[in-house]
């Protein structure tokens, strides 16, 4: 079927393909109840995973070199798929050991697990202690969250208790909060209406849409700079995506678990990143398609990797779904500005200039053909140069606006994160 000679049967495949395994699996798949705590084995089971990808992926990224400098017969192709399967499925093997290699847990643990649970307590209590934690919140000295992570313990529940105390004695008047604080459950309605929602979602515009043009345009790029063949570019940077994606996940939660910093602070990093590759084309330094799709597949796919976990930290997970898909509409509104105008518009006026100097050195032979717009193209690294500049810049800025999230979090994050460290 791969082998047809009509593509149609690859893109009815492709197509139809993972909606038959959805529907095939969903008979099957139930929810599975975790193990009640850390195993030694899954650190290493993580981390086996994260190698799995990162050989996947620079597995795939030979293949496409080789292919593209080498000619190399149909069998090599064959075995080269063959392998690819097979790395495909080795992740397989780590639910496979864990069931049947792996030593259970001893009943007598298991029943301490369980007796250690706690009854959750009523929603009068849990309403008593909020509003009391939001004047904790507020009383709270700023110097507290620099103190390790037990002083600040203990020095919270003095004031908790003083609190108390006072609310008891009628020496204080508790006040009712008026909705939903930083890294509690939020629905849509209540975040559109929060600084730091926006601040978030206006630095993905520009991130993720300075992104999505370089994907939307990397065709007429390669061959504005002499490339026919584009598709090694167009795998380069859907890989580098799919490692930016890891590796940003990755570094965000080294961010926030070791140094107790807002995940933000991981955003901004890949945000310049994007910066460095956009600037480097914009200058036109040798090897400019390499660097670019690297970088910029790298810091794109890092977007979508910290955006969803720093939404769920300080809007809460009630309304993620929401949350989610509003954020998603940052690449297509990105990328109609960003490409659709910005873009294209560059690209259009160097094409015209261009054709109107053909035009005067070959005189009129070519007359007819350049006045039909669609034949027009551009030629240079000057066709996107400015456009990669701008996005450049537009990326800095978002790279400040994580930053001032990064500066409105850092106590909710201190406060989420600040046992681990401490």
């Amino acid at each position: 079927m791969i082998n047809a000679s009509s593509e149609a049967s690859l893109i009815f495949m492709v197509a139809v393909g993972p909606s038959i395994v959805v529907i095939a699996l969903m008979f099957i798949v139930r929810p599975v109840g975790g193990h009640k705590q850390i195993r030694p084995s899954d650190g290493l089971s993580f981390s086996l995973i994260y190698g799995i990808c990162l050989l996947l992926a620079a597995y795939i990224l030979g293949i496409l070199l080789v292919e593209d400098l080498v000619d190399i017969s149909q069998a090599v192709i064959t075995s080269f798929a063959v392998i690819l399967i097979i790395i495909i499925l080795l992740p397989i093997t780590i639910p496979v050991l864990l069931v049947f290699f792996s030593e259970p847990i001893p009943p007598a643990e298991e029943s301490l697990l369980a007796g250690q649970e706690k009854p959750e307590p009523s929603k009068s209590e849990q309403d008593g202690s909020e509003v009391i934690l939001s004047e904790v919140e507020d009383e709270k000295p700023e110097e507290v969250d620099q103190l390790p992570a037990s002083e600040r313990q203990k020095r919270i529940a003095q004031l908790q208790a003083k609190l108390f105390q006072a609310a008891a004695d009628g020496a204080v008047r508790v006040k009712r909060k008026k909705g939903p604080r930083r890294g509690e459950d939020f629905t849509l309605l209540q975040a559109l209406i929060k600084a730091d929602f926006w601040l978030i979602f206006l630095s993905l515009v520009l991130a993720s849409g300075s992104g999505v043009t370089v994907i939307d345009n990397l065709g007429q790029i390669c061959e504005s700079l002499g490339y026919n063949d584009s598709s090694v570019f167009v795998s380069m940077i859907s890989i580098w995506n799919f490692l930016g994606r890891v590796g940003g996940g990755y570094l965000s939660e080294i961010t926030v678990r070791k140094f107790s910093l807002p995940r933000p602070v991981a955003m901004a990093v890949f945000q310049v990143v994007m910066a460095i590759g956009l600037f480097y084309y914009a200058m036109g330094f040798p090897g400019e398609i390499y660097v670019l799709t690297v970088l910029t597949g790298l810091g794109y796919g890092a977007q979508w990797a910290i955006v969803p976990a720093s939404a769920s930290e300080l809007f809460g997970l009630k309304s993620f779904g929401a949350l989610y898909n509003f954020f998603t509409l940052a690449s297509p509104a990105g990328s109609l500005i960003f490409s659709g105008v910005i873009a294209s518009g560059i690209y259009d006026y160097y094409a015209e200039k261009q054709a109107a100097l053909k035009k005067l050195s070959l005189g009129s032979m070519l007359l007819n053909s350049l006045q039909d717009d669609d034949s027009l193209s551009c030629s240079g690294n000057i066709c996107y140069s400015i456009t990669f500049g701008i996005l450049s810049g537009l990326c800095i800025v978002a790279m400040f606006l994580s930053l001032i999230v990064v500066y409105r979090t850092k106590r909710v994050y201190a406060q989420l994160y600040g046992n681990s460290r401490g």
